[in-house]
């Protein structure tokens, strides 16, 4: 990922030398697990850590590479080079997906990890605003268009659910990762011993491929990639309704804007959404890592490499890039300006059309056919001065007092008792309740 996109931490634990201080981690645990064993002399483990543990050279291992056009053969030499003689008992009867698939574990893992944290800040920020804002009333779109109040809190409380509910999937695709295999070269342990692999893997806090080829099976990193395109998503969610409350029409919200920040070079007057387009940018790029790991899954008998040239893009982009965007949605939610004003304006200015359900709920009570009700209020909803297109002119509500159908089922009172938003938004705190307990 280009470091515009990038945060340290997370772009750290995929770099050149992480990697390569992975590969002997797991060395040294298999080497470890087979002196216990007896298979190899005791001591050896120790001896090349010594000799190698912090001292590996990421650019000696990539000069190496360069000869021998592999990776895991130039990193072995290296260690060779450092430890000597005690490091030819290093990748006894393993194969070099034994080593690649167990870090990819291991990386995926830390990755996630360092994502969780960032999801909870994310939460944390959605939970604060829903609090806020748990009374402050504003109207309800459907298709864009006005349809019934809501409350500025729910909509923050709907995006914590949300977050919530990816955070459970990265929970279990970080299970799913957390697979290494130590099985040799089609996975039938024909140089190992099945209880190497597990001393070893166990060392690393991992557990071993239930039925492993050469590889481990590629469906656990669609897992983990669908997850983070699926918390991707999640975060556009949240950045695209931010953009709709930016508009100038609406201007129910806005980002935050910054001391000497400029808009635009060409007009001054500017403020735009640019932390929110930017995350709906970044969730479709998310969002086609998944596709590439999905194609990852099939493979050839036992293993092609098909997925190795993806994986090597498509795992450090999407992990870095989802801990980049938790980071920037997380600042985008705490520094939000809403305009409690203005969403009350925006309630208001349909006359209070978005009654117009419970006038029907009211008539049918009163014994009114469904359908003949709703023409009732449909025509009175549609010539008042709120609808679109009209231009002053009688209410909502004058119209209905006036509408002798309607006049000679409810009385004023109960008209009246049809406009009543505290009613309407009830059971708000309910939901509120509801949302933030999980």
């Amino acid at each position: 990922m280009i470091d515009r996109y990038s945060r340290p931490e997370l772009a750290a634990l995929w770099s050149d030398g992480a990697r390569f201080d992975l590969w002997l981690d797991i060395e040294l645990a298999a080497c470890a697990a087979m002196e216990a064993r007896g298979t190899v002399p005791a001591g050896t483990a120790a001896k090349v850590r010594a000799a190698a543990a912090g001292k590996l050279d990421a650019a000696r291992i990539l000069e190496i590479e360069a000869t021998t056009r592999h990776d895991v053969i130039a990193f072995l030499t290296h260690v060779e080079e450092l430890a000597g003689e005690p490091a030819r008992w290093l990748h006894l009867g393993m194969t070099s997906s034994d080593v690649l698939d167990t870090a990819l574990a291991l990386q995926l893992v830390g990755a996630l990890d360092r994502i969780l944290v960032g999801v909870d800040g994310l939460r944390a920020a959605l939970a604060a605003r829903a609090r806020e804002h748990a009374r402050t009333p504003m109207i309800g779109r459907s298709h864009g268009i006005h349809a019934e109040p809501v409350t500025a809190g729910l909509t923050f409380a709907r995006w914590y659910a949300e977050v919530g509910r990816a955070r459970d999937r990265l929970v279990r695709a970080r299970d799913a990762a957390a697979v290494g295999k130590l099985a040799g070269a089609v996975g039938v342990y024909g140089n190992l011993d099945p209880a190497i692999e597990a001393a070893a893997l166990g060392q690393l806090g991992l557990r071993g491929e239930t039925v492993a080829t050469q590889i481990v099976g590629r469906d656990r990193h669609a897992e983990v990639a669908c997850a983070l395109a699926l918390l991707g998503t999640a975060i556009e969610q949240i950045a695209l309704g931010v953009r709709h409350w930016q508009r100038t029409e609406v201007g129910e919200a806005e980002e935050g804007f910054g001391k000497g920040q400029k808009g635009s070079s060409a007009m001054p007057h500017k403020k735009n959404p640019i932390l929110s387009e930017n995350l709906c940018g970044l969730a479709r790029l998310l969002r086609a890592y998944a596709g590439a790991a999905l194609e990852d899954v099939a493979l050839w008998h036992e293993r092609d490499i098909s997925h190795s040239s993806v994986e090597r893009v498509a795992m450090p982009d999407a992990t870095i890039l989802a801990d980049f965007m938790l980071a920037r949605a997380t600042t985008l939610v705490e520094r939000l300006v809403v305009h409690p004003e203005r969403m009350q304006q925006n309630l208001d200015r349909t006359g209070g059309l978005y009654f117009s359900e419970a006038v029907l709920l009211a008539l049918i009570n009163k014994g009114v056919a469904r359908q003949t009700a709703y023409v009732w209020v449909q025509r009175c909803a549609l010539g008042s001065a709120g609808a679109p297109g009209n231009h002053g002119g009688p209410s909502f509500r004058e119209l209905l007092g006036a509408d002798p159908e309607v006049a000679a089922r409810l009385t004023a009172a109960e008209l009246d008792a049809c406009f009543d938003l505290d009613h309407h938004l009830r059971h708000a705190q309910t939901i509120m309740d509801r949302a933030l307990a999980t």
